[in-house]
């Protein structure tokens, strides 16, 4: 009867002790990029530094079209893209995948884009910013 008390015991204190979850942010992101592969006369920018915050911007000559800014963020030990610049708030895009070379986060609440891919692929950045019905595809190379 002791020895199963003693198991008991022994099994209900190390059932509760919970393993505190390591989130690994996506350094591959970090550095200065420039777009390839545009149609347009447009230049696109996208800087990530290492405390991951970052900005993107598209400059047409020396007019600045599109600016925003982001953050990798823990939240509730969940990552968490927020992007603020576009809208009158920044917009949260919650990581649903991720491996030391990409990650997905989604924002199924959110007009455009739902979906924000970024990855490595033969040292350039790709990204993708998606929802069900369309698509716009981004490749950077460091500059």
């Amino acid at each position: 009867m002791k020895p199963t008390l003693i198991l008991c015991c022994f099994l209900i204190i190390f059932s509760c002790n919970k393993e505190k979850t390591i989130l690994k942010k996506p350094s591959f992101l970090i550095g200065k990029w420039i777009r390839v592969e545009k149609a347009d006369s447009t230049l696109t920018l996208e800087t990530w530094h290492k405390n991951f915050t970052g900005e993107g911007i598209t400059l047409k000559g020396k007019d600045t079209t599109f600016y925003e800014q982001m953050e990798i963020i823990n939240l509730k030990d969940t990552l968490y893209l927020k992007v603020a610049g576009v809208n009158e708030t920044a917009t949260l895009f919650k990581f649903t995948q991720q491996t030391d070379t990409s990650f997905i986060c989604e924002n199924l609440e959110n007009e455009f884009p739902t979906k924000i891919k970024y990855y490595l692929e033969n040292k350039l950045l790709k990204a993708e910013v998606s929802n069900n019905d369309f698509k716009i595809d981004f490749v950077f190379k460091k500059r």
